[in-house]
């Protein structure tokens, strides 16, 4: 089997866990800089993860691969077509991490400059306290927090994913994490999604066993928010699903949280709803509507006019 990912630490890592589950010992790791005969590891900006899950598909359709692994929050909502997305694995903690500056305060201070290279981890900053200034920080997860521990610091926090410093083996000296009614996470965030050909079903039934039934759930919840929103990767929305545990007759029940504001911060709506987990994406669906009730598409209009996208 032939495995494609792409060549950063975290997403080497996140390959490693799935063939720690799957135990298969003739496995063939490609990355997209071996697939592409080129070095595309150096797109750091985040407009450009959609490239690298588009380097991926491309790869499964000519048939150099056979599944590809990716961090779920970077795959678009409309997959290649003939592709699909199979299962995934455990979900890591999905919240975001107020990782402050070395020998900081336990407080963040007010007019403190944060870093994040995310717009909707920046709208939710400015919602949650205007007087932040939000400063652009790209990179991969050790480029980030050079910003941070420089002699002469250029932030005095940043926000990064519980996740990717969980499965990197980084425990920062100072963090927080970011809870609330304006923190709503990435869809997909904290989790590792695999996909494949969808003709390639003795595949996906080998695989099945190893992936983790819940989190692709609460993956596909999401996903079906977001879709319905038409909201894309690089967009303020968050949507966040937990399957909650039976405490009543009726069994267990999924919740959806959703959040969409302005990049600014001035204006956001979010909302929530529950459902049967073995309809997650009835459930997406659901809550869109209700988002939408309130506004939300008018909201997503105008971050789409802000940040020079297409209506």
């Amino acid at each position: 089997m032939r495995v494609g990912t792409r060549g950063s630490a975290l997403a080497m890592a996140q390959t490693r866990a799935l063939l720690a589950l799957i135990g298969e010992p003739d496995v063939e790791v490609l990355t997209t800089a071996q697939l592409a005969g080129a070095d595309r590891e150096r797109h750091d900006a985040p407009q450009d993860k959609s490239r690298w899950v588009a380097d991926l598909e491309r790869a499964l359709l000519a048939g150099k691969i056979d599944l590809a692994v990716h961090s779920a929050k970077d795959v678009p909502g409309d997959l290649a077509e003939g592709l699909e997305l199979i299962g995934a694995l455990a979900r890591a903690p999905a919240i975001d991490l107020l990782v402050l500056r070395p020998g900081a305060c336990e407080q963040l201070p007010r007019q403190a400059r944060v870093g994040t290279g995310s717009l909707r981890r920046s709208a939710q900053l400015r919602a949650w306290r205007p007087d932040i200034e939000v400063v652009t920080v790209a990179g991969n997860v050790d480029t980030r927090l050079a910003a941070l521990t420089a002699g002469a610091a250029e932030v005095d926090a940043l926000v990064l994913a519980a996740a990717g410093l969980q499965r990197l083996g980084i425990e920062p000296d100072r963090s927080m994490p970011l809870r609330g009614p304006c923190f709503v996470p990435a869809p997909g965030q904290g989790t590792i999604t695999l996909q494949a050909r969808c003709k390639d079903r003795a595949l996906a039934a080998a695989i099945a066993p190893h992936c983790d039934r819940d989190a692709f759930a609460c993956l596909r919840a999401e996903r079906a928010l977001a879709r319905a929103l038409g909201a894309s990767c690089d967009l303020p929305l968050g949507a966040h699903a937990q399957i909650q545990a039976a405490s009543a007759p009726g069994g267990a029940q999924m919740r959806l949280r959703g959040w969409v504001g302005l990049p600014d911060g001035s204006q956001w709506i979010a909302d929530q709803a529950s459902g049967d987990p073995t309809e997650p994406e009835a459930l997406g669906m659901l809550l869109a509507e209700r988002m939408r009730s309130a506004g939300c598409e008018q909201i997503l209009r105008r971050a789409l006019a802000e940040v020079g996208g297409d209506v």
